[in-house]
């Protein structure tokens, strides 16, 4: 009997079966289905998460007056971080905002060659903008910034200009509109947009530019803003405990890590920090908020594992007692192809192969639902879908591992019986 026909007659008692190996597959299936779902729903968070970061330039850093806390996993992972974070609020002013004196100043003292210095302060968030009847929802953020804001933040414009010095001085009622708030005030053709005076929260704006649309993410709608200057911002809310934000774009990304400690002296000065304090404020790197968000997710990643490695046990004990019953069911016909010339090498293959086959038949199951059900997340996010193919390369060869495990002592145990014996078995 050749390994053609032992495959063949392994596939039509698998067919034969079809109850028996539904269960088993359903239960090989089920690990698959939570690593591959699990894996691809990482994958299109993790591409959002690069799209979103990516809209931000590459070679600029922000300097804020606090850490930002990210974490959604990992357990006490940053409980000693928490613990000093509060020691130095005890030993410094950690924990007070940046002023507005403070930002100009940084911006007038920062000399580090060919970088460019920002200042931006948050405005409203969730705000209606309109023109006469046509009014966007309320899902708006207004920003401030200053001359540089566009460059340091990776925007460009599609129609008009950007903010002079002496609008972003005198704090005009001038202003910036997104793609996505543009095409709904002027949905016929966004660059009609240019000098009309829109209201944004109440508040007449001259409109003096629309932004080039660069991709939006769950994480964060680059086109659902409005940009005005940052004196303009101060002059129309309170300015009591404001934060002001410092962006800063270097020329070369190698350049990084001495800028960023060039501004760290610039700005300890400014704080008014002695040289035996701790920083009272933080230095982000473009990419550093990813880092943190992806790392976190890795742990989804391990739990993932962990689901997967106890299912498959499960699912391979299953295998191996489904296996051991069709021995006893098929005695019989055991003897009966070791009768008519059939080989232990014969019979030990029929039921490996038979093994094997309901182990990649769960295999492709958990596959296929799993990059189905996880590309849920992908849609949600607004990212192309996602496939793993490496952890999909890797359900495959574990799936057939454990079939051929599971699958070795029954096979063993098959081939060891007597045909005399096995064709008396009733």
């Amino acid at each position: 009997m050749t390994y053609k026909d032992s495959l063949a007659l392994s596939w039509k008692n698998v067919k034969g079966n079809r109850l028996r190996t539904a269960i088993t597959v359903i239960i090989m299936a089920l690990g698959i289905f939570a690593l591959i779902v699990i894996i691809t729903a990482i994958k299109a968070a993790s591409n959002s998460l690069t799209s979103s970061f990516s809209t931000m330039g590459a070679n600029s850093f922000g300097i804020r007056y606090r850490d930002r806390n990210i974490n959604f996993g990992g357990g006490n992972r940053n409980s000693e971080k928490t613990k000093k974070s509060s020691q130095k609020s005890k030993n410094s002013n950690n924990g007070i905002p940046i002023s507005y004196d403070e930002a100009r100043e940084f911006k007038e003292r920062y000399s580090f060659p060919s970088s460019k210095v920002g200042i931006a302060i948050r405005g409203p968030n969730s705000i209606v903008v309109n023109i006469g009847s046509k009014k966007t929802n309320p899902d708006v953020n207004m920003l401030g910034g200053d001359e540089n804001y566009l460059e340091i933040n990776g925007y460009d414009i599609a129609y008009g200009r950007n903010f002079t010095a002496s609008e972003v001085e005198t704090g005009r009622n001038v202003c910036i509109l997104g793609n996505g708030v543009a095409e709904k005030l002027f949905p016929v053709n966004a660059a009609k947009a240019i000098d009309a005076v829109v209201n944004v929260n109440h508040v007449p704006y001259r409109v003096i530019a629309v932004l080039k649309d660069k991709g939006s993410s769950a994480f964060f709608n680059t086109s659902r803003i409005v940009l005005t200057s940052y004196n303009n911002i101060r002059r129309l809310q309170s300015s009591q405990n404001a934060n002001y934000n410092i962006s800063v774009m270097v020329p070369d990304l190698k350049l990084m890590d001495i800028a960023t400690g060039e501004a760290r002296g610039t700005f300890r000065p400014i704080r008014k920090l002695a040289v035996t304090d701790d920083d009272n404020f933080y230095i982000d790197k473009s990419d550093s908020i990813a880092e943190a968000f992806l790392t976190n997710l890795g742990f989804l990643e391990i739990g993932a594992r962990a689901i997967a490695f106890i299912t498959l046990i499960g699912a391979a004990i299953g295998l191996m007692n489904i296996m051991l019953v069709a021995v006893s069911e098929r005695t019989k016909e055991i003897g009966l192809t070791k009768a008519i010339g059939g080989t232990k090498r014969d019979v030990r293959a029929q039921f490996l192969f038979e093994s094997v086959i309901i182990s990649l038949i769960g295999a492709m199951v958990g596959i296929i639902t799993g990059v189905l059900f996880g590309n849920v997340v992908a849609l949600l996010l607004h990212t192309g879908f996602v496939v793993p193919w490496d952890w999909v390369m890797i359900a495959i060869v574990v799936c057939s591992l454990v079939g051929l495990a599971a699958g070795l002592y029954p096979a063993y145990k098959a081939s060891a019986l007597d045909p005399i014996v096995a064709l008396r078995y009733e």
